[in-house]
């Protein structure tokens, strides 16, 4: 019987690394704009609006803090400014989270049906 191998502890680096992206994206407002850029490879701050329905003024501020933190890029188009994701991790991991959202909150609407019966 073969004794499982333990898993390697993360460096320090690696856990402030991982805790500051998940914290990034814990608020809903940058949710809804990661969500956005996912689907759509560059958007200045008015689209970004448009798409979340959120307002300029509260999209500004989270794109500030994405930006801050190595999420996304921002490129000055004359009077515009464009946002897109800072590479495919994100977007990645982003899709990957709302299939387990997806996936958690189908299992829990079958386990509540079943308990009513």
């Amino acid at each position: 019987m073969s004794k499982a191998k333990e898993p390697e502890a993360l460096p320090d680096w690696i856990v402030e690394c991982l805790s500051r992206l998940f914290s990034s994206i814990s608020d809903p407002t940058r949710i809804r704009i990661v969500h956005v850029l996912t689907e759509h490879e560059r958007l200045n701050v008015s689209q970004l609006a448009d798409h979340t329905g959120l307002s300029v003024s509260a999209i500004s501020h989270q794109l500030r803090l994405l930006r801050d933190r190595a999420l996304l890029q921002s490129q000055r188009e004359g009077r515009s400014v464009y946002y897109s994701l800072a590479d495919e991790h994100l977007r990645s991991l982003f899709r990957t989270g709302v299939q387990h959202a997806y996936e958690d909150c189908t299992n829990n609407l079958r386990r509540q049906a079943e308990r009513k019966k």
